[in-house]
């Protein structure tokens, strides 16, 4: 067992987790520093998409499709509403949850975002070649698959 500090250092550099963790956080800042001109962040991105592309939902649909408890969840789409991109009303069908629509801004701000989104996914994937990217996306898709079962909050895209 090794029992330097640099050795220790380096298997802690070397665990999966901590890739993933690092490979997460060089995401988050490439997209942050590519959507600046929008002030949005990576969960906002998804929020406005997922309520998009269900054209209008409540909050549990939210939190279902991007793996969000309700709390972050509610915290993300009350900060989308202060800053005018997103409607949140009672249902009609069910008064204890909260109907989600894109207003005009949150529809244009999703636009001039999936722009610069496949610019940053460009900028993140510059280090690898084509066959190389396809092998990552398709390792990352079968490892999430494979978890998937033992996550604490599941992935459920809408009208699944």
């Amino acid at each position: 067992m090794p029992g330097s500090p640099s050795e220790l250092l380096q298997l802690l550099y070397l665990r999966p987790g901590f890739l993933l963790r690092r490979a997460h956080q060089l995401s988050v800042g490439l997209f942050e520093e590519g959507c600046r001109e929008l002030g949005l962040t990576p969960p906002q991105y998804g929020v406005l998409t997922i309520v998009a592309h269900a054209g209008g939902c409540d909050q549990a649909t939210v939190a279902r499709a991007l793996g969000f408890d309700r709390v972050t969840t509610l915290r993300i789409v009350r900060g989308l509403q202060t800053r005018g991109m997103m409607a949140r009303e009672p249902s009609t069908a069910d008064g204890r949850r909260v109907h989600l629509t894109l207003t005009d801004d949150g529809a244009a701000t999703l636009a001039r975002g999936r722009e610069l989104a496949a610019s940053v996914t460009e900028r993140l994937m510059a280090p690898l070649g084509g066959d190389e990217r396809e092998q990552l996306q398709a390792l990352l898709r079968k490892l999430c698959e494979g978890l998937e079962p033992q996550a604490r909050t599941k992935l459920l895209p809408p009208g699944c």
